[in-house]
């Protein structure tokens, strides 16, 4: 009789996986997940997960290039702020001018008509106001030469000569080639016997106009007085000069009467010659 033999199984065995095959087959399953972009959720992160995450566009990286985004946006706000500003200045400021320039316009009209009464004091006053109130602009050099000319012309009929020259001055110094300030201050030197001056200003006055035939009248007028002025100069220059000398020639018993002067007419120079 054949006995046979039964091996006895256990019937809860069954196949398992050795913890060897298991780490394998765990690290195989990762590798697919990484090949084809799932991510195996193990509880770290990866540098490759930073990298993706960085890449994706996170929340710090749109925080650090929207900033200087915004940064960009409020200059050009600034600097837009900065050119209606300055436009806004430009305006008021033309206005201003333009405000000062009607106010002189006005005050010199008054100070005509205080003139055309002979009311020289008031007329002066409107024409100094008129000069307060202009502003200091190219724009504004006509009203005020004519201001500075009239004032001379008003202290030229109250007899005050020296202003008269003066405001003249202050004329030409805005307009150089101001024909009325040229002849009121010629005026005013000739009153005051300043012959070579009045003459320099009609000769200014016939470059700026070369048909001026009355400068060219006064010109002649006045050579003969300048002339005549130079030689009276002289005299008591020579007279003064005469003085000084006795003073020292009379502690040795002479004069200047021993010393003559003669006058060279063809150089107008003289020579002095000494007599016992």
């Amino acid at each position: 009789m054949v006995e046979i033999e039964f091996q006895e199984t256990d019937e809860n065995e069954h196949t398992a996986i050795p913890p060897k095959s298991a780490a394998t087959a765990a690290a195989k399953s990762s590798t697919s997940d990484v090949d084809t972009g799932k991510e195996a959720s193990d509880g770290f992160e990866t540098a490759s997960d930073a990298e993706l995450g960085s890449e994706d566009g996170g929340d710090g990286g749109d925080a650090v290039e929207e900033q200087p985004r915004q940064q960009g946006q409020e200059q050009d706000q600034d600097q837009k702020q900065v050119v209606r500003d300055a436009s806004d200045d430009v305006s008021n400021s033309e206005e201003l001018i333009q405000k000062g320039l009607a106010q002189a316009n006005e005050r010199k009209l008054e100070g005509n008509k205080f003139f055309g009464e002979g009311k020289y004091e008031e007329a002066l006053s409107q024409y100094e106001l008129a000069l307060q109130v202009a502003p200091d602009v190219p724009s504004s050099v006509e009203v005020r030469s004519i201001c500075h000319s009239n004032r001379a012309v008003c202290f030229l009929k109250l007899g005050k000569y020296e202003d008269t020259i003066k405001e003249c001055a202050k004329a030409l110094e805005l307009n150089p080639v101001y024909v009325k300030a040229l002849v009121r201050r010629g005026e005013a030197h000739e009153k005051l016997e300043h012959y070579d001056e009045a003459i320099a200003d009609m000769k200014k006055i016939i470059e700026v106009d070369p048909s001026n035939d009355q400068a060219k009248k006064v010109i002649r007028r006045l050579e003969p007085l300048a002339a005549e002025k130079r030689e009276k100069m002289k005299e008591e220059m020579i007279g003064k000069l005469k003085e000084m000398g006795n003073s020292v020639l009379g502690r040795f018993g002479m004069s200047v009467d021993n010393f003559k002067a003669v006058k060279d007419p063809n150089t107008g120079s003289y020579s002095i010659s000494f007599q016992r």
